[in-house]
């Protein structure tokens, strides 16, 4: 990849692009905003204040199309088996294509039962709360859409989730909870995630403590595709949904994965979340890479990371209901292309992914927005806005809309020395305290951003969001030549804890490493 002639010329361009101010490239463009502001199904995309210019923009898109970048979405909508290293196709945009199936056909009727409350328990209770039990993938997405679809929710309906092998996350998500009128949902493809396993024990031991040996067949079910698994637990066919093998983790929520949050919102809500999503993949999959626009910021945050050495990325949603988004972007992004080998086996030539952190706006400006306004490391931030008030306080919804837009302008403007210099002189300040103030109020700016902007937090949108991130995400892997769809470096820890697990039961050292030992002679006070 290195021989490409394309790289020699971005980092030439880089090199020119690094110390430029950035409100200097809408001078020398005057149809940068038509160039770089894209609408697409659910959103609006303004990738303008992003470091790139008509020559980089050029140089980055042939470059993806001689890395197949087309090609490759091309073939994972068709269904190839496009995980290498596991043989499988990625499923997540035929999963929310039009169209009914065997599998949201089985969904759909248990979510419309249970708002119909014709689930019943052992004592003939209808249920009306799930605990959703998973981690992961099987629980970031979920939770997500649960959080930010709260103004959808059903009222027969209560959820909830537990996620932490810490006993205190499901002892709260069970607290309260009225043993007649609760299932368990426990997802896990494989039935073998431990801290998936360990929740639903103590769920299924909740159940037979309140209501006997026969509680579990009736009030537990699951999202699986290890049916073995599934029946050594307890758990009757009958009460398990599917969950196919090219569904991964993390790309997962669109399946059987999201049957709790489905039932939990009013009916069709899911369907229009399925339907956002379907549409940004036919914007994918239709539209070309200069108006792109996934496909497009994709090529940014590589340009971003590789060229331009961005090692960090903030998402910042203006909206308090969209808090868990950034949480949920650090799996999709950071597990998917955390790797340093390419699908062949060879050491990849560039990072197909940034350190991803955020938190919601407003909140986060007094977090670390003074980083990166004005700490030593350039960080690119993604806005997400919703134009329309969806909480009956228009005052205060502007207020927000007002932050997110100054933030990303003043990133972009910064402050000058020169300018803070001649308002400190018109105060009247001397000049030995001007010398010493001035510099600690400038701020470079020139700093990047993007902004997804949409008319309201709906299903359709977010679907469509969710799907946006998704297809950045691949198309970054892509460009560097990595496999998204593999997570082998969360096994090595998975394995790791069950060999320490068992010498602190049978408090010893054996085996470990003179640092790890320590530790575990202090928690068991081994001498």
């Amino acid at each position: 990849m290195t021989s490409d002639p394309t790289i020699s010329s971005l980092s030439a361009l880089a090199q020119a692009l690094s110390s430029r101010p950035l409100c200097t490239l809408f001078q020398d463009d005057p149809r940068r905003m038509d160039r770089l502001g894209i609408d697409c199904p659910g959103l609006y995309a303004d990738l303008s204040k992003q470091k790139v210019d008509a020559r980089v923009l050029g140089e980055l898109c042939a470059f993806a199309e001689r890395q197949g970048l087309t090609g490759f979405f091309k073939a994972m909508s068709e269904g190839e088996p496009v995980n290498a290293s596991e043989g499988r196709p990625a499923l997540h945009m035929a999963l929310r294509a039009a169209g009914k199936n065997a599998a949201r056909d089985a969904m759909t009727s248990l979510a419309d039962r249970l708002r119909a409350g014709a689930v019943t328990g052992v004592t003939g209770r209808a249920i009306h709360t799930l605990v959703h039990i998973g981690i992961g993938g099987s629980d970031l997405g979920p939770r997500l859409l649960a959080a930010a679809l709260h103004r959808y929710r059903h009222p027969g309906i209560t959820l909830r989730f537990a996620a932490n092998l810490d006993a205190a996350d499901i002892n709260d998500a069970l607290s309260g909870c009225d043993p007649e009128a609760t299932m368990i949902v426990v997802v896990s493809k494989s039935f073998r995630t431990s801290e998936t396993l360990a929740n639903a024990r103590v769920a299924r031991a909740w159940l037979v403590q309140h209501l006997g040996e026969a509680a579990p067949a009736r009030q537990m079910m699951a999202i699986s595709s290890n049916l073995e698994a599934t029946r050594a637990f307890g758990i009757d066919d009958a009460h398990v949904l599917a969950m196919p093998e090219g569904a991964g983790g993390r790309y997962s929520l669109w399946s059987a994965v999201g049957v709790s949050v489905m039932a939990a919102l009013r009916g069709g809500a899911f369907d229009e979340l399925l339907a956002g999503a379907a549409a940004m993949d036919a914007h994918v999959l239709d539209t070309p890479l200069s108006r792109n626009a996934p496909l497009l910021s994709g090529l940014i945050q590589f340009w971003n990371r590789n060229f331009l050495d961005m090692r960090a990325r903030a998402v910042v949603p203006y909206g308090a209901r969209l808090a868990l988004l950034p949480h949920y972007l650090q799996q999709l992004i950071m597990e998917s292309n955390g790797k340093t080998v390419r699908s062949d086996g060879q050491p990849a030539a560039f990072a197909a992914s940034q350190v991803i952190f955020g938190a919601e706006g407003t909140n986060a400006q007094h977090a670390f927005f003074q980083q990166l306004h004005q700490g030593p490391d350039m960080v690119p931030v993604d806005f997400i806005g919703f134009v329309e008030d969806q909480e009956h306080n228009p005052a205060q919804h502007t207020g927000v809309l007002a932050n997110m837009l100054a933030q990303a302008r003043a990133l972009m403007t910064g402050r000058q020395q020169a300018q803070i210099e001649a308002q400190l002189r018109q105060s009247g300040l001397d000049e030995d305290a001007i010398a010493v103030l001035a510099p600690q109020k400038a701020m470079p700016g020139g700093r990047p951003s993007t902004t997804l902007l949409m008319k309201a937090l709906s299903p359709f949108s977010l679907g469509a969001l969710i799907a946006f991130y998704e297809h950045e995400t691949v198309a970054q892997a892509v460009l560097c030549g990595i496999n998204p769809f593999d997570q082998w470096g969360v096994e090595l820890g998975k394995s790791v804890a069950l060999k320490v697990q068992a010498r602190l039961q049978e408090g010893s050292t054996r085996g470990m490493d003179a640092s790890t030992a320590a530790l575990i002679r202090k928690i068991v006070n081994v001498s």
